[in-house]
């Protein structure tokens, strides 16, 4: 990975993150959430906003066992 890079932040359905070079077409599955940057910069986003690791339908489940 090349320092001039540009990286977008993407998330599927499941509501998992991935950083996606911003010049590749996204990858089916996947969404762009409007933030876009160096690889640092990207991260850093992630890392604020991906608080809880488990998918989206794990954590429905398990409040959905937990009510």
């Amino acid at each position: 990975m090349d320092e001039n890079t540009r990286y977008q932040v993407l998330r599927n359905d499941e509501e998992q993150y991935s950083l996606w070079p911003a010049d590749l077409d996204v990858p089916a599955g996947w969404q762009p959430v409007g933030k876009e940057g160096t690889e640092a910069e990207c991260s850093a986003h992630v890392d604020e906003v991906w608080t809880d690791m488990r998918p989206r339908s794990l954590r429905e489940r398990m409040a959905d066992t937990e009510a």
